[in-house]
C-alpha cells in the first residue's frame, strides 16, 4: 500500500543526446518515406536554377532562425508531446494518399501538404509544445519556400503579372527615350527603321522571382525587423520589388536585342535575369532601410514571433 504522500510515477525526461538520436534516426526514416517527394524537388531546382535555385538554400536559413533562438530552446528540457503523434500520422496517409491514391491527388504541392504535417508533427511529438512554439516558424518557412510551385497554382497570377510587365517595359523603353510599340505582351523596339520584337512570355512574367523575393522579404522581417507592422509591410513589398526588377529585366533584354537577337533568348537570357538579382536584393535592403527609420516600433511592446 501506498502511503497518501506519495507521488504518481512519470517518465523520465530524455536528455539531450537521446532527443537527438531520435531526431536522426526520424530524419532518416523521413528521407525514406519522401524520398521521392525530395528528390524531384531536387531535380526541379537543379533544372531552372533561375527560377527555383532559391528552394536548395531555404532549409539552411530555417536552419538559421533555429540558431537564433537556441538559448529559448536549450533554456528547459524537451517534454515530448505524445499525441502529436496523430498529426505526424496524418501527414504520412495524406502524403500516402497522393502518391498511390487518385491521379488528381498526385501533385508535388499536396504532397508537400503531407510533408508538412509530418514534419510539424514529429518535431511537436519529440520536442514537446513548449519547444514547437519557437520552431513553428522556421518549419513553415521551410515547408512553404522549399518547394517548386506547379504551373496551375502559378497560373493564377502569372497572367496578371505578365500583362504587367510587358505594359512597364514598354512604358519605360518610351521614357528613355527608346521609339517603340506595343500589341498584346509583345514589344517592338525600333531602331534605324529596323523592327526588333521582344515577346513578354508567361516565364517572363516575374512569377517565381515573387516568389524567391518573398522568401527573402520574410527572412529579412524575422531577422532584422521588429513589429508587426514593419514585419507585414516587408513581406509585402517583396510584390512591388519583384515586378520593379523584371521589368528593369525585360528593358535590358530589349537594349540588348537592338545589337543581338539571340541577347533576348537561351542562356543569356537567364543570365540577365541572375544578374538583375543583386540590384534587386539592393533595392530590398533600401526598403527595410525606410520601413526601419519610417516606422519606429515601441520597444516596450516588440515580441519575436
Amino acid at each position: 500500500m501506498t502511503s497518501s504522500g506519495a507521488q504518481t510515477p512519470r517518465l523520465a525526461e530524455p536528455t539531450a543526446p537521446v532527443v537527438a538520436s531520435m531526431l536522426v534516426v526520424l530524419g532518416l526514416l523521413g528521407l525514406a518515406v519522401f524520398y521521392d517527394f525530395v528528390r524531384r524537388q531536387v531535380a526541379f531546382a537543379v533544372s531552372e536554377p533561375s527560377d527555383w535555385g532559391h528552394t536548395l538554400i531555404i532549409p539552411a536559413v530555417g536552419a538559421y532562425f533555429v540558431w537564433l533562438r537556441r538559448d529559448e530552446l536549450e533554456a528547459e528540457p524537451f517534454r515530448p508531446f505524445w499525441p502529436a503523434l496523430a498529426i505526424l500520422l496524418v501527414g504520412v496517409a495524406w502524403y500516402a494518399l497522393c502518391v498511390i491514391g487518385p491521379k488528381p491527388l498526385f501533385h508535388h504541392n499536396l504532397q508537400a501538404a503531407g510533408v508538412t504535417l509530418a514534419l510539424m508533427g514529429a518535431a511537436w511529438t519529440i520536442l514537446g509544445t513548449r519547444a514547437i512554439r519557437v520552431l513553428w516558424f522556421p518549419l513553415l518557412y521551410v515547408c512553404i519556400f522549399s518547394q517548386t510551385l506547379s504551373e496551375r497554382m502559378l497560373s493564377k497570377f502569372t497572367f496578371l503579372l505578365q500583362d504587367l510587365a510587358a505594359l512597364g517595359a514598354y512604358g519605360l523603353l518610351l521614357v528613355f527615350g527608346f521609339d517603340a510599340d506595343r500589341s498584346g505582351n509583345t514589344i517592338t523596339v525600333i531602331s534605324e527603321g529596323v523592327s526588333h520584337p521582344l515577346n513578354v512570355a508567361e516565364a517572363c512574367s516575374g512569377m517565381r522571382m515573387v516568389v524567391a523575393f518573398t522568401a527573402l522579404g520574410t527572412f529579412l522581417a524575422y531577422t532584422q525587423m521588429r513589429g508587426l507592422l514593419q514585419r507585414t509591410l516587408m513581406v509585402l513589398s517583396a510584390i512591388p520589388v519583384a515586378v520593379a526588377v523584371n521589368i528593369l529585366r525585360i528593358v535590358t533584354l530589349g537594349v540588348l536585342s537592338l545589337a543581338d537577337a539571340n541577347f533576348a533568348a537561351g542562356e543569356f537570357h537567364h543570365f540577365v535575369g541572375l544578374v538583375w538579382m543583386l540590384p534587386g536584393l539592393l533595392l530590398f535592403l533600401g526598403v527595410q532601410w525606410v520601413i526601419n527609420n519610417i516606422l519606429v516600433d515601441d520597444p516596450g511592446v516588440r515580441r519575436a514571433i
